[in-house]
């Protein structure tokens, strides 16, 4: 699938293994899923547009590029992709936030929206959609599906864990958002829960297990 990335960095397998270990506390799990994200957005946003300015160093005057258009919006998935933010925050500080609040009925697995608020001139910006867990691919889709309504654009999705199933199921209905994965795992069990996996994102990084 053109559209998918899947990471094939060291640094990003090491520090996945890290995240499924059941002994890894919340304070470290929720380093390595902010070291993780910041790894991964390095790769999607090498692509970002720029324009050349002049500017002087200590030897002379030059010419040199810099980030160009509308500073490029983070949007987590809540609540566990909040803990993606910060990472790629790192690497474009100025950076907008908006966020997306789903839960998923823990009967059905289908996804229910609460809450959008995305920023202003959406249509104008790079979209980057964070959240660890992609299992059965339906938050994901809710969440673009949201974000094209009111706008956007140019979107791209980052994923640490990834479902089979899931991968396949946001492909098909979005075609035309990149996908960046960490790890595409066996199969989802039928609790739709991601095996290996890592257990639930949001509990870990939060510590409410």
């Amino acid at each position: 699938m053109s559209n998918v990335k899947v990471m094939d960095h060291p640094l990003i397998k090491h520090k996945i293994t890290m995240l499924r270990m059941e002994s890894t506390g919340t304070n470290e799990f929720r380093k390595l899923v902010e070291e993780i994200a910041m790894l991964m957005g390095y790769e999607a946003l090498s692509d970002l547009e720029t324009k050349n300015i002049e500017i002087k160093t200590p030897i002379e005057e030059t010419i040199q590029p810099v980030i160009d258009g509308r500073k490029p919006a983070v949007v987590p998935i809540l609540r566990a992709g909040l803990g993606m933010v910060g990472g790629v925050l790192a690497l474009i500080p100025n950076a907008k936030v908006g966020h997306i609040g789903m839960y998923r009925d823990e009967e059905t697995h289908i996804p229910h929206s609460y809450y959008c608020k995305l920023p202003p001139f959406i249509e104008e910006r790079l979209i980057i959609v964070v959240d660890p867990m992609l299992a059965t691919g339906g938050s994901l889709i809710d969440a673009v599906d949201e974000i094209k309504r009111q706008g956007g654009k140019r979107i791209k999705c980052m994923c640490i864990i990834a479902a089979p199933e899931g991968v396949a199921a946001f492909t098909e209905k979005h075609p035309d958002v990149q996908l960046y994965i960490g790890s595409v795992d066996r199969c989802l069990n039928k609790d739709a829960y991601i095996c290996p996996g890592l257990g639930d994102a949001g509990d870990r990084i939060f510590g409410t297990k």
